[in-house]
């Protein structure tokens, strides 16, 4: 019985699925009889299928991917009038509008362009076990090109990377730089390091000028950029150096919730605390905010010599509708701090020292005194406009307003003998202005069947500073054995000479207006050529000394410079080999003895190379050889000495390696290596075939190597270790007086456990306690342990 009932319950219920089934058949083709279909294909701008991107009917919940081959298909559409959206990560969203008829097949195509806010997003996704790679950048060729397309060198290092290193000193990040060297710390903390054997400022921010003379809080740092060679094409001279330039990256606000806040404590009463926070400030997250903070405090390792700096960087932006978004940000500080460390040696004919190292002057002595110290604001404003005027064609207008000041000593040391200084400071007060407006137009488009993605751009920047200072020298004493001296060089005595020390004001100005074009083309899908062009017009006003109503020095120059570069992938987004020749220019003020207005000088670069991204990202390095030729430099005029010959030649030439690899899983390593050969191949007979004591150590090399476990009881924990070696170099170097700076390897060691909540970590530097010199013949740091924690929410 009881198997007879569920025999006929199971075919009753069997009888009335195929009714329903049925039924339901009939239903669909009826609705499929007034419902349409659409379809289509989605390409790159480079003609390629871009599969996977999503098709969504905004209208409804309708939607699907696109397949490996570039085709969607979406059935069962009501009719009706529909908005089509196309999107994907690294790629511009794009929105079309169809209608939609009864029984019907509409076509709808779409051509999507890369978004190069968004590559660097999927590039981090990508290549997620490379942690340190990002090298994906729109600032470089201010074109969205990827590394293996750019024909020119650059290095990235990442927010990431500065994490790791409990860096809470930017200069500090530049150690995983090929060739960078030992920073060269001004006043207001403000820097300049080496590439290609030329002192290098830190003046571009986001692509546009970043000229401010304090110092560079990382806090807002996202990555910093070390573009190499001249790049005087799309970046103004008075912000590159023939070497090349640094471009610092801040960071940008995005669209959900979350914050870090970090302390950082450390040897030489080093307390630093950072907040990174940010939030969406509407629902549908159009409107995002971000502010990184900082306080910061330390003292010298030496007796006196202290920093005490708070700094602001809020960042907003708004996103009004799919064709226009806005950015605005600003970086706000206040710095207190004694002058960086100065010192000048005696070079003359009676000197028998010849190296730092055997000058005997102590250490760990300032030689300063904390009375003598200085105040510098800064107030930097930042904005961005991005337009889409077209599926092809976008507008990106960017300004800059900058101001920054120092009032108070700035101090210096000056060697009077093989064992007495003097030393003597400037009391001054010495605000910098800067403006800069720069509109680009960029184009992805197809001429004659080929890929063209162009820029075509205007800059005009103005720089003005007005200057008030009176300067003091104190009398000589003996460095080995200073005694009650010492004591005498403090803000009283300093300020009872000054108030009889003459005062001099003057006031400079000076513009620069650019215009600038570049064309990368694909004659193939694995051949690219870059052709590049600028012109730029100075109009220096001179210095201005309003005492005498008159300006020095006032003068106008136009300077073309042209960059072309090839790139050819030998294996398609894995090995290209490259060449480029660059151009980069000086302005100069002055004439010869015969009134001739001097030009400007010209630095012009070959380079030939090999890029590698292989091992699905594990690996990526760039290796190259470069010669730099400058010409037009000044040398003293043998018949006149008090004037100057505008004949003088250089010479830099070198090669430059790099590798990021992740060769196992939570194991990643950076290295580099620059060989630099600079020479003077035609000036005054006092350096004539000598290398330039600004060029710094010919051979450097750096090295950082990390393991963080990836999984298990253990997973967040990592511990790295690497170092940086220079070899001799110069701080004076002619035929007749020369003076050495060792060659210095210094070791630095991490251990850290990051989990999703909080992170702790650990740094020793310099932990064999290296002493070692800047060019400035400034000590440097010894062993420091820092301590960290984050909380994450």
């Amino acid at each position: 019985m009881y198997f007879s009932f569920t025999c006929s319950l199971s075919r009753s219920r069997i009888h009335s699925s195929l009714i329903f089934l049925f039924l339901l058949f009939f239903a669909g083709a009826a609705f499929a009889q007034t419902a349409g279909t659409l379809k289509g294909t989605v390409k790159t701008s480079d003609g390629k299928p871009a599969e996977f991107v999503n098709i969504q009917i905004r209208e409804t919940d309708q939607g699907t991917s696109v397949t490996q081959s570039g085709h969607y298909t979406i059935h069962n559409i009501k009719p009706g009038t529909y908005t089509i959206v196309a999107s994907f990560i690294s790629l511009n969203t794009q929105s079309k509008q169809v209608t939609i008829t009864a029984a019907k097949t509409e076509v709808l195509d779409f051509v999507l362009t890369e978004n190069e806010k968004q590559l660097t997003e999927v590039y981090i996704k990508s290549y997620k076990a490379n942690k340190f790679l990002k090298k994906e950048t729109i600032d470089v060729a201010k074109l969205p090109l990827k590394n293996l397309e750019n024909p020119q060198v650059y290095s990235v290092v990442t927010s990431e990377l500065m994490k790791e290193q409990s860096v809470t000193n930017f200069n500090d990040a530049y150690k995983n730089i090929p060739g960078a060297g030992v920073p060269l710390v001004y006043n207001n903390g403000r820097s300049s390091l080496l590439s290609r054997g030329f002192t290098t400022e830190n003046l571009v921010r986001n692509g546009i000028s970043g000229f401010d003379y304090n110092s560079v809080d990382p806090a807002n740092i996202e990555k910093i950029e070390a573009i190499k060679g001249p790049s005087g094409t799309l970046f103004s001279s008075t912000l590159a150096s023939f070497g090349g330039l640094f471009n610092r990256v801040t960071k940008k606000p995005f669209d959900t919730f979350k914050g870090e806040v970090t302390y950082s404590a450390g040897g030489f009463d080093l307390n630093r605390l950072t907040a990174d926070i940010n939030t969406p400030l509407n629902a549908d997250k159009t409107a995002l905010f971000r502010i990184n903070t900082a306080v910061h405090s330390e003292h010298s390792f030496q007796d006196q010599g202290f920093t005490r700096s708070i700094f602001f960087a809020p960042s907003f932006s708004y996103k009004v509708n799919d064709r226009l978004d806005l950015q605005l940000d600003a970086e706000i500080s206040n710095y207190n701090a004694t002058s960086a460390y100065r010192f000048a040696p005696f070079t003359g004919a009676s000197s028998k020292v010849h190296s730092i190292k055997d000058l005997g002057i102590n250490y760990n002595l300032s030689f300063i005194n904390n009375s003598l110290d200085y105040n510098s604001q800064q107030f930097d404003l930042f904005g961005q406009i991005n337009y889409k005027l077209s599926e092809h064609w976008k507008s990106q207008t960017a300004f800059t307003r900058t101001f920054s000041t120092t009032k108070g000593f700035v101090t210096q040391l000056t060697g009077v003998s093989d064992s007495t200084l003097k030393q003597s400071l400037q009391k001054e007060d010495f605000p910098y202005y800067g403006t800069d407006v720069q509109e680009n137009v960029i184009g992805d488009v197809q001429v004659a069947g080929l890929r063209n993605r162009v820029v075509i751009g205007i800059d005009v920047y103005n720089q003005k500073s007005n200057r008030d200072y009176a300067t003091v020298t104190m009398p000589t004493i003996n460095f080995k054995h200073p005694g009650a001296a010492y004591d005498n060089y403090n803000v009283d005595k300093v300020n009872s000479l000054a108030a009889t020390a003459p005062y001099t004001y003057y006031q400079t100005n000076q513009t620069i207006y650019a215009a600038y074009a570049s064309d990368v083309i694909n004659l193939t899908d694995q051949l690219s050529m870059m052709a590049s062009l600028r012109v730029d017009r100075i109009n220096n006003k001179g210095t201005y000394y309003p005492k005498v109503d008159s300006a020095a020095g006032k003068y106008g120059q136009t300077s073309l410079s042209p960059k072309f570069g090839l790139v050819y992938q030998v294996l398609k987004d894995r090995v290209s080999v490259f060449g480029n020749y660059m151009n980069g220019f000086s302005n100069v003020a002055g004439t010869d003895f015969t009134g001739t207005t001097f030009k400007p000088q010209y630095a012009n670069q070959w380079e030939t190379g090999v890029k590698l991204d292989i091992w699905d990202h594990k690996i990526s390095s760039t290796i190259s050889y470069y010669h730099i030729s400058v010409t037009n430099t000044l040398r003293t005029d043998p018949d006149h000495p008090a004037f100057s010959l505008q004949d003088g030649t250089q010479l830099s030439k070198g090669v430059e390696a790099e590798l990021i690899a992740n060769p196992l899983r939570g194991l990643n390593i950076i290295a580099g290596y620059a060989y630099n050969n600079s020479v003077y191949t035609k000036a005054d007979a006092s350096v004539i075939g000598l290398r330039p004591a600004a060029s710094g150590p010919d051979k450097m090399a750096n090295l950082w190597i990390s393991y963080q476990f990836m999984d298990g009881k253990v997973k967040g924990l990592g511990f790295g270790m690497g170092g940086n070696h220079g070899s001799q170099s110069y701080q004076t170097n002619t035929a007749t007086a020369k003076f050495t700076i060792p060659a210095y390897t210094i070791i630095d060691a991490t251990a850290f456990y990051d989990q999703p909540k909080y992170r702790f970590g650990l740094k020793l530097d310099n932990l064999t306690n290296q002493q070692y010199w800047s060019f400035r013949l400034a000590p440097q740091n010894p062993a420091r342990l820092t301590a960290s924690m984050s909380i994450k929410f």
